[in-house]
Order: structure tokens, then sequence, then C-alpha cells
């Protein structure tokens, strides 16, 4: 994104802070056995690994989390931060990972399902120097909405309703 057009978005906002505001939701449903997930005009598909019940079709929901933390740290650095701080960026990329144990998920003793080793490795080309690059990285750290809801998560309320047939 250029640079000018971050900038006149931020005099919208400062303007009218509502504008900035929204609520982004991901609904899904059961289709062919695995997890439709929908946003807007995009579909996606979730599911397990066979050793766990699913069918191993689609990415799990720990990579769509892990996908999300180095989705945010390439596009928010490209997209956003560089331009609004002036750092050239060639190229980008990250890998996120984690450790996770399918016997919690599979509600055995003694083991939780929690994730746990949560990382992210982000590699930036630039021809610009290091203190710009490292201007970059505190902004994200301060700014990337994925990395912040899992440093200091937010409460989730959680409704279930069933319906059973008669």
């Amino acid at each position: 994104m250029e640079a000018a057009i971050l900038s006149a978005t931020e005099q919208q906002y400062r303007n009218d802070p509502e504008a900035a505001r929204s609520t982004p939701a991901v609904k899904a449903h059961l289709a062919d056995g695995r997890a439709e997930l929908s946003a807007g005009s995009h579909t996606w598909h979730a599911d397990l690994p066979p050793a766990i019940g699913g069918t191993g079709s689609a990415p799990s929901p720990t990579a769509y989390l892990l996908g999300a933390l180095a989705g945010c740290a390439v596009a928010l650095i490209r997209d956003t931060l560089a331009p609004q701080l002036g750092v050239r960026v060639d190229d980008i990329s990250a890998t996120a990972r984690c450790i996770t144990d399918a016997r919690g998920l599979l509600g055995m003793d003694g083991v939780t399902p929690d994730l746990s080793g949560i990382e992210v490795e982000i590699s930036i080309v630039s021809p610009d120097p290091q203190d710009r690059i490292d201007r970059i990285h505190a902004a994200w750290l301060e700014r990337c909405p994925i990395y912040l809801a899992l440093l200091k998560p937010n409460a989730v309320n959680v409704r279930l309703s069933a319906t059973i047939p008669a």
C-alpha cells in the first residue's frame, strides 16, 4: 500500500473513529465431513488428521491459527508498517510453529490440548539499515492483532444451542 493512502486513511479515522471499527466474523458448518468456513466472499475448509477423527482433507484449525500469525507478519509489515515507516521491503517471509500433543484432544489423562512453544520467525530482505528494520519489528510487536491476541488473550464467550429432533 502506498504511504499516501495510509496517511489519508489515518486522517479519515482521526476524523471519524467509528469508520475504523469493524466486527469480522467467520462462520463454520459441517460440509462433506469437514468444517467449511466462510467470511464474506471467501470460503475455505478445516479438518483434523485421521488419527484424531478427521479426514486430513484440509489444514487443521491449529494450522490456520499459525497461518494467521505468519500471515499477519508478512501482510502487516509489507502493506502497512514498511510504507508508514519508510522502509523498503524487497521480500518477506514468516514461519509460525508450535508444540501440540494429540493425546490432549483425545481426552487422555494427564495431557492438555493446549498449544505451547508458539513462535514466529520473520525474515525481511531490505536494503535499509538494521535500525530501521528494528523499528518495524517493534511496531509489529505493538500492533499485530493476532500476536497480541495470543500474547494477552481476551475472554471468549461461548454459547451453545442444541436442536434435538423429535
